[in-house]
């Protein structure tokens, strides 16, 4: 009688579980992969919101003039054309800038620009910087001005 082996040292025994392990492995990085994309994640990897600290303050010139200011206080630099600037009354007329800053948008730089308004009474405006390449909104700002007026229709906007 031939004594019994306790130990399979048979090849084919261990294939079936080294399969399985490779096929858990598999579906986890596809599902990975996959999850990325549905979830959109995917798309988020393209162009990013810059990091700036921009104010902007708006002053009455005259009776028919007022002037948009805006600062960069801090953080990242900006490229100018990806900056679209929205200054909003409370009947939805608009001045918006549709060229770009002057220069590069950085640290310390300040631009200006004029719109016109007609009447004295208190006007609630709500002043929008919004960086184009990543659709975000780097400034959003609401603030009732004494004796800004209401804006001239829709307008735009030309900093210096």
């Amino acid at each position: 009688m031939k004594p019994s082996n306790m130990f399979n040292t048979d090849d084919r025994a261990v294939s079936p579980v080294i399969g399985v392990i490779l096929m858990v492995a598999i579906t986890v990085i596809l599902a990975a992969v996959i999850g990325t994309f549905v979830l959109g994640l995917g798309d988020s990897l393209g162009d990013s919101q810059p990091t700036a600290q921009i104010d902007a303050d708006i002053s009455i010139v005259d009776d028919t003039t007022a002037t948009l200011s805006v600062e960069h206080s801090g953080g990242d630099s900006i490229d100018t054309d990806a900056l679209r600037v929205v200054v909003t009354d409370s009947n939805d007329n608009t001045a918006e800038n549709t060229s770009v800053f002057p220069s590069r948008f950085s640290v310390g730089d300040t631009s200006s620009a004029d719109f016109t308004t007609s009447g004295t009474d208190a006007e609630e405006v709500r002043i929008r910087i919004i960086h184009k390449p990543s659709d975000s909104i780097l400034l959003d700002r609401t603030t009732e001005i004494e004796g800004l007026g209401t804006i001239d229709g829709d307008q735009t906007l030309t900093f210096s």
